[in-house]
């Protein structure tokens, strides 16, 4: 019998070794209890993860951590939008108005230069988590400066891909 504050969890944590259909688990996994459409939005250059700056930014390209997202989250409607344009960013962020519960954006360079991708979060209700892979605050100082950070929920930085993560599971815990 599943208790009451277990139904009220907005997830259950589950044992290693798990068997899911095929897919055996050998790490602690999640499943969320409510289903949320989230979308993340990447600006420029963010395209070419996996061959840029390796030391920087990895060698998994975004198309194959996609994939583990969405199955480490599979009650979870995910989309993805990439874009090295200001204007398409702009365009995804106000057309995604009731349509998702949650934006992960990693405006790239935009960040630290865009007044009107900032003024865009700002302008919708949806709520926008600013993702970073690199720990932006050990890089050129220029690289400090967000234009989007205070109309963000927060702000995670730093933890290589992990961090898109972290941004999901912020937004499934509100």
């Amino acid at each position: 019998m599943i208790s009451a504050f277990v139904l009220r969890h907005p997830y259950w944590i589950l044992d290693a070794n798990i068997r899911i259909g095929e897919l055996l688990c050998n790490s602690p996994i999640r499943i969320f209890a409510s289903m949320k459409k989230i979308l993340i939005i990447n600006g420029p250059n963010l395209n070419l993860l996996g061959t840029r700056e390796m030391p920087v930014y990895g060698n998994t390209k975004f198309g194959d951590y996609l994939k583990s997202l969405k199955t480490v989250f599979p009650g979870t409607g995910i989309t993805y939008f990439q874009s090295n344009i200001e204007g398409e960013i702009i365009t995804a962020l106000q057309k995604a108005e009731g349509k998702y519960s949650g934006i992960i954006l990693n405006a790239g360079g935009y960040t630290h230069t865009s007044v009107a991708i900032g003024d865009a979060v700002k302008a919708i209700s949806i709520p926008v988590i600013e993702v970073h892979i690199s720990n932006v605050f050990s890089r050129e100082s220029f690289r400090y400066v967000s234009y989007i950070a205070p109309s963000a929920r927060g702000v995670i930085s730093g933890f290589g891909l992990d961090s898109y993560r972290l941004a999901i599971e912020s937004l499934l815990l509100a």
